[in-house]
């Protein structure tokens, strides 16, 4: 490749590891890789709004050069990761212009393995949805079928990575956020086991230990290699889930013993799944019978009812919400009211406010018992496969209706019900991945499965991924919007 700019047909050919190899090689430079990012993203972004800023990427001076994903573009979502000295505005107006004057122990596991940072993700306000249409900057939109929205709440990496503005990028997930974007955006995304990512310095858990971090990738070995560098704990860490004995990136090249495979095709709370998104899904199970796995319809049970688990998660989505918004309203002295956040943030605030120690012990209580199920439902399985998603995203502006006909509990009520699978891996702590299964003709939009693994073996599920990538590619495709354009 000629030292004379890197051009978009070029850069989009890659993941992160490859344009790492190619930098390492000598056969493009940092600069090369890094401007063709930065002219991808402003080329997409207008359609998208993916990215609310980016800036000029610099490499951290602490990068290691030897890592495998030394000097490849990166974006960090607005939420969840804090950059010294670049805004982290939570997509909300009550954060506006918010900097913090540090690095997040993340931001410095980014840093050390030698990502270059080039801006931030659009997310909902304060993470509370699973569609990215925050009012502070607009609805990001889906690169396949741009009428459509691109999931959430990490909807704006999401979009960007399928955009093919970079590789990978960071994401968060608390019910679902990064499985349900990875879904709708036709890539891949793994919520890793609660405890082996840090959420240092300032805080342990994040939502009462439902939120765990990584990000969304075009690859599934961009995503084993982002991990393997960041499992690292920050000092003082109250709790650690140590990796296994090889990397995560060894497990993707390595196919999985045969699996014993649970599919449970609609979610627990009475619903159908749809045809489109059910008939996907069966192809995939299929193929992994080919493959050599059992695959046995089954429903699980989660222990309690479908409006117990509802309410148990709503005590920790509210309680921690509110009290984040009372923080940042201390911090940037603005008032709580509809001028500075939206209306489902108000009543999820106000609800949260009223959560008693009592009903927090309680929503404990319930995730004991979800979390005993599923580790029963583990004795006799490797993984619970389902849809990521029981029904093809909403187009934009409609998820957002019910905002002004609702409490905060019923704000929740409505979020589970267009994620019905997700959540159960954050209340129990398990790893969870969604990988793309296929698409929908009509409106183009991609359609993932969902693989569910017992606490800790996150190992399985990348192994799992390896081989359903190497057997049936989805980077075959790209979306109407998209850099190699």
């Amino acid at each position: 490749m000629a030292k004379t700019g890197m051009k978009a047909e070029e850069y989009v050919k890659y993941d992160g590891i490859g344009l790492a190899e190619l930098i390492k090689k000598g056969e493009v430079s940092l600069s090369e890789v890094t401007e063709a990012a930065t002219a991808a993203i402003n080329a997409t972004n207008p359609e998208i709004l993916a990215v609310v800023e980016n800036w000029e990427g610099v490499t951290p001076a602490e990068a290691r050069k030897d890592s495998l994903l030394y000097g490849v573009p990166f974006l960090i979502k607005d939420l969840g990761v804090v950059m010294n000295g670049k805004k982290n505005e939570l997509g909300s107006k009550l954060a506006e212009g918010f900097t913090p004057d540090f690095d997040s122990t993340l931001m410095t596991h980014f840093k050390h393995a030698g990502l270059v940072t080039l801006g931030r993700t659009a997310t909902p306000e304060f993470a509370i949805s699973t569609t990215t249409e925050a009012r502070a900057f607009g609805p990001s939109r889906n690169p396949w079928n741009t009428d459509y929205n691109c999931g959430g709440s990490t909807g704006g990496s999401a979009s960007a990575v399928a955009a093919g503005m970079v590789p990978l990028s960071h994401a968060t997930d608390g019910g679902g956020s990064i499985r349900v974007p990875a879904s709708v955006n036709g890539i891949f995304g793994l919520k890793p086991t609660r405890g082996r990512v840090s959420n240092g310095p300032h805080l342990d858990e994040v939502w009462s230990g439902l939120v765990s971090q990584l990000g969304v990738s075009r690859t599934v070995r961009d995503s084993a290699a982002m991990l393997d560098a960041i499992s690292v704990p920050g000092v003082g860490e109250p709790y650690y889930t140590a990796p296994p004995a090889e990397s995560f990136l060894t497990s993707v090249g390595r196919d999985p013993k045969p699996l014993r495979i649970g599919l449970m095709m609609d979610p627990a709370n009475g619903a159908k799944t749809c045809a489109v998104v059910a008939e996907s899904v069966a192809r995939t199970a299929r193929l992994l019978e080919d493959l050599g796995h059992q695959v046995e319809a089954v429903k699980f049970d989660l222990g309690v009812s479908w409006e117990a688990f509802v309410h148990a998660n709503a005590q920790f989505w509210t309680l921690n919400t509110a009290s984040w918004v009372e923080l940042i309203a201390e911090l940037t002295g603005r008032p709580i009211n509809a001028d500075t956040l939206e209306q489902a943030t108000l009543v999820v605030h106000e609800y949260g406010k009223n959560v008693s120690g009592m009903d927090v012990l309680g929503a404990l209580g319930t995730r004991n018992r979800v979390s005993r199920s599923l580790g029963a439902y583990f004795q006799n399985f490797d993984i619970l496969m389902t849809p990521t998603m029981p029904e093809l995203p909403l187009k934009i502006g409609e998820y957002n209706k019910v905002q002004s006909q609702v409490d905060g509990l019923g704000w929740i009520e409505h979020v589970f019900r267009q994620s019905p699978f997700t959540a159960l891996a954050n209340l129990t702590g398990v790893p969870s991945m969604s990988v793309p299964s296929g698409y929908d003709k009509q409106t183009q939009l991609p359609i993932g499965a969902m693989y569910t693994a017992q606490f800790g073996d996150d190992s399985a599920l990348f192994s799992l991924a390896g081989q359903i990538e190497r057997a049936a590619p989805w980077n075959t495709r790209t979306p109407k919007v998209w850099a190699g354009r």
